[in-house]
């Protein structure tokens, strides 16, 4: 292709598309789905202390949206702002955040009511800013650069750019082969469902047993593990694996270890011994709770995910004994189908739940304080909005995230055009700066055409603070339920295979 055509076609393809795109419409899609999800996990509070002669109260939440930006002045009017009011006045330029609330007592809906929750900051051109969809005489109108991209925000009258955050992919077992040790081949996989991120380790050990760990329960043999979630006959455990006559002796040394578990109860026992219960009658139900919250939780919380979650982890043991037996390679955790982008809206969304719960803590104390005097409070009264405020400014002002990640957001770079463009576009790695890490910092052929292959800064963040391609897409996941997938799945002629 020859230099005018290459010109061309590059021009025909930013007359439809912008250099952020990629942060407005991550953001755009955190305001219309990712707030609503947050709202739905918790769905509901219920007060553990109720006014005399009530038996069933609790307060409801229901939909959720953002307003345009407004201010608040002295004098108690509120009007709108326009991003460079914010600027010059070293104000913040966001935006109220509205939930439909309601009281239910005795299951009938007492009080609806829309209450302000707190106040979040608004992404310069996304749909709820004023600059979004004005033409360039209207931008300069406002007060604007029309040439400027967008894509950050204004906290107290500062530019600060969410970065974009490269992590390892969630959800999908990582099989590496170990050249020292007593576990020759380690598989890890970290299972996220917005609430929890728990890592989970698959350990192949030399005599051939496989052992697993998350959180409290470390180096429990699989074969008890899938008892306890509902696979007992040693005939299912093979057949979820594999019955290849391959694997047979070591299928038979891990059910070998299981030997003497002959019931789900047996091996909830056995899990809540490991635990360190030291009361009988709590191990079974503790042992169900943590298998239930922690394990794989990306698959459910319920009981009745337990057999969906013994699959899986029998999909997990079978590539494990693939790459043990040389017939799949090891998993080479550079390589960028491996990884996974968090844009802006992914981590506003994890600061958001973190920040919401904290709120409905605070709205369940204010709740029952009231209540004690035997009287239903007004909702708006028990919500303090300016703590869930606070902690989304707080965050996005200094770029200290949760998860004890640091320099999320960061100050816009503002030397030139070009710089202001790369910074919004910045790929930060969340590995140290200070150790070597390699293979993490060298170009992987799957680079090409995602990252650009010169643009990284000398030092010690070498390689670890990357730029995208210029053309690069990032896709995001579809809006859609799983039912729904899988509805579409099988018009194309897929089946479900246990």
């Amino acid at each position: 292709m020859d230099k005018e055509t290459s010109q061309f076609l590059l021009k025909k393809y930013f007359e439809s598309r912008s250099f952020v795109d990629h942060n407005i419409n991550s953001f755009n899609k955190f305001i219309k789905y990712g707030m609503q999800r947050v709202i739905d996990e918790v769905g509901e509070i219920v007060p553990d202390i109720l006014p005399i002669g009530v038996r069933d109260l609790k307060i409801k939440f229901g939909k959720v949206w953002v307003e345009k930006p407004i201010i608040k002045e002295a004098d108690g009017s509120r009007r709108k702002i326009m991003p460079i009011e914010a600027r010059l006045r070293n104000l913040t330029y966001e935006a109220p955040i509205l939930v439909e609330m309601s009281v239910i007592q005795s299951g009938e809906e007492k009080d609806k009511q829309t209450v302000q929750i707190g106040s979040i900051p608004i992404m310069l051109r996304s749909e709820n800013c004023y600059l979004h969809g004005l033409s360039k005489e209207e931008l300069i109108e406002a007060g604007e650069d029309p040439s400027d991209p967008g894509g950050y925000f204004i906290i107290n009258g500062t530019e600060r750019v969410v970065v974009i955050v490269e992590d390892l992919v969630t959800n999908k077992l990582l099989v590496d082969e170990q050249k020292t040790g007593t576990f020759p081949y380690v598989g890890k996989l970290f299972s996220e469902d917005g609430q929890y991120n728990i890592p989970h380790t698959l350990e192949k050990a030399k005599d051939g047993i496989i052992y697993i760990s998350f959180t409290k329960l470390q180096k429990i043999p699989v074969a008890i593990l899938m008892k306890a979630l509902g696979l007992v006959k040693d005939k299912d455990i093979v057949e979820a694996i594999s019955t290849d006559e391959k694997f047979s002796s070591d299928l038979y040394i891990n059910l070998y270890e299981a030997k003497d578990i002959k019931k789900v109860e047996d091996a909830l026992e056995y899990l809540g011994k490991k635990m360190g219960i030291m009361v009988p009658e709590k191990r079974i139900e503790r042992a169900e709770e943590m298998i239930d919250k922690f394990f794989f939780p990306h698959i459910g919380h319920s009981k009745e995910d337990r057999i969906t979650k013994a699959y899986f982890l029998a999909r997990c043991l079978k590539k494990l004994l693939l790459v043990s037996y040389g017939d799949v390679a090891p998993d080479d955790k550079d390589h960028y189908s491996n990884k996974r982008l968090r844009l802006c809206g992914d981590l506003l969304e994890n600061l958001f739940r973190f920040s919401f719960r904290m709120l409905v803590g605070d709205m369940k104390y204010n709740f029952e304080r009231l209540v004690k005097r035997g009287k239903i409070p007004n909702l708006q009264s028990i919500v303090r909005a300016q703590l869930l405020t606070s902690r989304l400014r707080s965050a996005l002002a200094t770029g200290e995230w949760i998860g004890d990640r640091h320099g999320i957001s960061q100050h816009l770079d503002r030397l030139n055009y070009f710089a202001t463009l790369s910074h919004i576009r910045r790929v930060v790695s969340l590995l140290t700066a200070s150790r070597e890490n390699f293979e993490a910092r060298d170009l992987h052929p799957t680079h090409w055409g995602r990252l650009c292959t010169s643009e990284t800064p000398e030092g010690v963040n070498v390689g670890l603070r990357k730029n995208l391609a210029i053309t690069c897409e990032i896709s995001t996941e579809p809006e859609m339920s799983e039912d729904e997938i899988i509805s579409k799945l099988k018009k194309i002629g897929l089946q479900r295979v246990r």
